[in-house]
């Protein structure tokens, strides 16, 4: 069977490096599923859940903003955030949503709400992957 190889880079170290079946992205314009062979593409990424399918089986992560890059037999996707379900704090990323909704209460400028707004939706995609590994 064809694979991809799949590379996550964040600033601080690489995430995830192996040969998979498939891998589903939230691209910015929605979610894009990538198979071999798939037409070259660059793309953003929003900050959401990477679904990587290897062996049969299914694996989650988290990720945040980012770029994606696609070529026929690899997918490279640099981001500021990709964790997987286990080292996710659920209640951590709890208190992040609170914070930010709190935080969009206020009188922000737009840089500033840009900047919660990014933290909120990199804290729900954790939430949406720890809970998904429950249900």
């Amino acid at each position: 069977m064809a694979t991809l190889r799949l590379e996550i880079v964040t600033p601080e170290t690489k995430a995830y490096s192996e040969d998979v079946e498939m891998v589903t992205l939230p691209g910015a314009e929605g979610e894009l599923g990538v198979y071999p062979n798939h037409v070259p593409l660059l793309t953003t990424l929003s900050p959401g859940e990477l679904r990587v399918l290897k062996g049969g089986k299914e694996t989650f992560l988290a990720i945040g903003e980012g770029f994606v890059e696609i070529t026929g037999d690899s997918v490279s996707v640099l981001t500021d955030m990709a964790l997987e379900s286990g080292v996710i704090d659920e209640h951590a990323a709890e208190a992040a949503v609170a914070r930010a909704q709190a935080a969009m209460k206020a009188d922000l400028g737009s840089e500033e709400i840009a900047a919660v707004q990014a933290s909120l939706h990199k804290a729900l995609a954790q939430l949406r992957v720890k809970r998904r590994r429950r249900g």
